[in-house]
């Protein structure tokens, strides 16, 4: 199924970008990362993973491209 493929569960997310599930509810709350609920799932679209991941990385770049 397509739209399976286009979602990354929380724990395959925490495992892919190296950060903890407190880190990951943390820019949850803060609104830097959009979450989907599929019944009792959680999961992240990679569109907005690649989004915050980009962002994340500007930052610690000092914002030079």
């Amino acid at each position: 199924m397509l739209i399976d493929k286009e979602l990354i569960s929380v724990p395959e997310f925490l495992r892919i970008f190296s950060i903890g599930r407190t880190s990951f509810y943390e820019e949850i709350a803060c609104r830097r990362l959009r979450i989907i609920h599929r019944g009792r799932r959680t999961f992240v679209t990679r569109e907005d993973a690649q989004k915050w991941f980009e962002k994340l990385t500007s930052k610690s770049a000092g914002g030079v491209a």
